[in-house]
This record gives C-alpha cells, sequence and structure tokens, in this order.
C-alpha cells in the first residue's frame, strides 16, 4: 500500500467549494481534459456513485468506479475507488483559511494490482493538474455569481 498526499487552496469560501466540488455531473472530466466520460450511477446528498475509464500503464483504457460518501457538516467526504490496476481510498478534508479562502487536503492509500504504481511526486503532478483546473473553474463559477449545486 502507497500514501499519497496533496492539497490545494481556493479563493472562494468554504460552503461554496464544498458544495462545488460535491457536485458529481458526468461533464466534470472536460473541466480538467479527461478524454474519458463519468457515468453518474447514483447521487444523493450523502452519496455520489460513478463509473469511468482512464488510460492504463499499457495506454488502454481501465474501467474504475467510484463511491464518494459525503459528509457536509465537517466539509469532508470519503472516496472508495475500484478500479482495473487499483483499489484506493481517500479522504478529503476543506479548512477555512479566511472569508474567501479554503485549503482542501487530500490523502489517498493506493493498492496496486499490479507492480507498483506511480512516484509520489508523479502522482502529485497529476493530481494538482487536474486540481488548478477544477480550481479555475470554480473560482470562475464563484467570481461569476453562479450558484454551487
Amino acid at each position: 500500500m502507497v500514501t499519497y498526499r496533496a492539497s490545494k487552496i481556493f479563493n472562494a469560501p468554504i460552503k461554496y467549494v464544498f458544495n462545488w466540488a460535491t457536485d458529481y455531473t458526468e461533464e466534470d472530466n472536460l473541466i480538467w481534459g479527461g478524454k474519458h466520460r463519468r457515468v453518474i450511477l447514483l447521487k444523493t446528498k450523502s452519496k455520489a456513485v460513478y463509473a469511468s475509464y482512464k488510460d492504463g500503464f499499457d495506454g488502454k483504457p481501465k474501467l474504475a468506479v467510484r463511491i464518494v460518501t459525503l459528509n457536509p457538516s465537517k466539509y469532508s467526504w470519503h472516496l472508495d475507488y475500484y478500479g482495473e490496476e487499483d483499489i484506493e481510498t481517500g479522504e478529503y478534508k476543506l479548512v477555512t483559511l479566511g472569508k474567501d479562502k479554503t485549503r482542501l487536503d487530500m490523502v489517498f492509500h493506493n493498492e496496486w494490482k499490479y507492480g507498483k504504481g506511480p512516484s509520489q511526486e508523479d502522482f502529485q503532478k497529476e493530481t494538482n493538474e487536474v486540481w488548478e483546473k477544477y480550481a479555475e473553474a470554480l473560482e470562475s463559477d464563484y467570481n461569476s455569481g453562479k450558484k454551487a449545486n
């Protein structure tokens, strides 16, 4: 098992960030340039389940299902990820840094089925690239007055 950590700061209040980040849609991958569509299987106030493909180490699409359990009162959520190449759990926790500034802390535990996964540096780089795109979209929505959720 490998543990990865990452964080991202948003220029928006914690409630907005939580609502925006946990409003799962089938178009979310378009925000960061993902080439595979996600399919929402279940979406409630406390849980989201979706399936999608991601490119595997061999370059071929690999199916994965994500189960996300939301905890709005603590501005946090938990991920259970079941993929063809790995199994992952993720903990996401938002922290207020000021009136309009919020930090997202992420901790992932991965178990790779075949060999070892990416290095800490590569995982962080990819995670940061995705969340940088999410931050741009989130902050644009917030600054334009668009409602989250």
